[in-house]
């Protein structure tokens, strides 16, 4: 049996929202932290979200009282929580006449604004669209709309500083790293790794097993601990299109659909429009899922019913899917499963404990790692008191209507960079921006350019502080340049980076 110095406390498998909010949670109630996830941080289902902190307006419909209470109460925390990623914006809700009637959109509208703890964000109102210029997008035959506030966020990167938190405080991550096996020895569990980049294996003890891997948490029941029957979860996959931009205001649309969905057009990115979501039933590997021909048509053809220029395939710059991993609560339609989140918990102190994690949101993960820490310390005790609400996350050290104060502190700073790029900045690192940027006077300072404003020193920075390693973590994740950069651009990345864990190898 291991050294009691060398057993760690709690053993996290998933690098997603909830797997990362569980072990920054953990470790700052005093509890030691290992997290091992297979890919990159939040590579399957943390960074193919809508991008909204929401309290899910229609989850009312069937009556997920409980999951909307708690989600309209965290979109103000988690706002403050992180301002440069995560910040308001008010959605117009269109009538159409034959579907939704007005009065249930108002009463929806109205147990939304009082159901949970909005103090900062403003309530619903109605608008003319016939008057108003938020109409002027939309096609004629659309006259009353109810705007109201939710939030949105930088899902991935929301991922990415609950790791780097967790880790500031101690916990130790692993990124592409796969549990192969965790079985129970003398009251433990051990649990074998594999690194994938180097084919190193090891072996890790821990007092208590956190499966948090999302869409793969019955895998890892299967496959690592021997569950061979374990099926929790429904798998509904959900597709985007981002096009380029509709329309000019800072607004998102809401828009029903006939047959019961829902989709929203949000901007996106300064020049586009992100159009979504899907909801389909999936089966098998999640790994490289693609938005099909069906969808996209699907996510055209319902936003054309309300703009008046027609979307088509030739506005479309990119498109992402991921699979959201719900409770099946065996309901009949993918768009009815719960979306609340489900935890179980197997073994004891003696034997080994495991907690299972099924469904969760972006905007419940707080609430759900607090959870998961009370089953925690039922096992291992209690080691400190709950702390996340009105802590700040690794850039957010300033107020929630604070953002554009920091804006102006780095054009204070870095008078020679374009105010479009320090803005990024800001948004994607808040007050660490400063610590990326150093002492740079100009552009070239920073190092080679590979593309849009992507510089070597900001590379260097995310593969040394956030644990990026490839073109597509860069791009795609931890930033969104990816729609701006060329292929020779991203060939230039990838050889960069080639030769820079090339020098690291020994």
């Amino acid at each position: 049996m291991a050294k009691r110095e060398n057993i760690i406390d709690v053993f996290v498998i998933g690098g997603g929202v909830n797997g990362c909010g569980i072990a920054r949670d953990a470790q700052g109630r005093g509890f030691s932290v290992f997290l091992a996830e297979m890919g990159d941080l939040a590579s399957g289902t943390s960074s193919a979200a809508t991008k909204l902190v929401h309290g899910g307006l229609r989850y009312l419909e069937y009556y997920e009282f409980r999951l909307v209470h708690e989600a309209l109460a965290e979109r103000e925390i988690l706002w403050s929580m992180a301002p440069h990623i995560i910040w308001p914006l008010r959605f117009v809700l269109p009538h159409h006449k034959g579907l939704r009637p007005a009065w249930l959109l108002r009463l929806g509208l109205f147990v939304y604004d009082h159901l949970g703890a909005r103090k900062l964000l403003p309530p619903t109102k109605t608008l003319d669209l016939r008057q108003s210029p938020l109409g002027r997008p939309l096609k004629e035959g659309y006259a009353r709309a109810f705007e109201y506030s939710d939030c949105w966020v930088d899902d991935s990167r929301l991922v990415t500083l609950l790791a780097r938190d967790a880790a500031d405080k101690g916990a130790i991550v692993r990124t592409r790293t796969k549990v192969l096996s965790a079985t129970r020895e003398d009251g433990l569990w051990a649990i074998k790794l594999q690194d994938l980049d180097t084919k190193a294996r090891a072996t890790i003890k821990a007092r208590l097993l956190v499966n948090a891997a999302g869409p793969w948490v019955d895998t890892v029941l299967r496959q690592s601990l021997g569950q061979n029957e374990a099926h929790h979860v429904r798998l509904v996959k959900g597709s985007h299109i981002v096009v380029r931009k509709l329309y000019d205001h800072d607004r998102a649309y809401f828009f029903q659909n006939k047959d019961g969905r829902i989709i929203f057009a949000i901007p996106y990115e300064r020049d586009y429009t992100l159009i979504g979501t899907t909801d389909q039933d999936f089966e098998g590997d999640p790994h490289g899922i693609k938005i099909s021909e069906e969808e996209t048509q699907y996510l055209l053809s319902a936003a054309t019913e309300y703009f008046e220029k027609p979307v088509t395939w030739s506005d479309i710059v990119w498109t992402y899917s991921g699979v959201r991993p719900l409770f099946d609560d065996h309901a009949g339609k993918a768009q009815e499963a719960t979306r609340d989140y489900v935890l179980t918990l197997e073994g004891d102190k003696q034997t080994g404990a495991l907690v299972n994690v099924f469904g969760g949101k972006l905007t419940t993960h707080r609430r759900l790692s607090e959870e998961v820490l009370e089953r925690i310390e039922g096992i291992l005790g209690e080691r400190g008191k709950p702390w996340t609400k009105g802590s700040k996350l690794p850039g957010g050290e300033f107020g929630a209507t604070e953002f554009e104060t920091q804006v102006e502190r780095l054009n204070e700073l870095y008078p020679a960079l374009s105010d479009r790029m320090l803005r990024r900045m800001a948004r994607q690192y808040g007050t660490r921006a400063a610590v990326l940027l150093g002492d740079a006077k100009r552009l070239q300072d920073l190092g080679e350019l590979f593309g849009a404003d992507l510089t070597a020193r900001e590379v260097d920075y995310l593969v040394d502080v956030e644990w990026a390693r490839s073109a597509e973590d860069i791009l795609w994740r931890r930033t969104k340049l990816g729609l701006r950069t060329a292929l020779g651009d991203k060939a230039r990345l990838e050889a960069y980076l080639d030769a820079k864990f090339s020098k690291a190898r020994p």
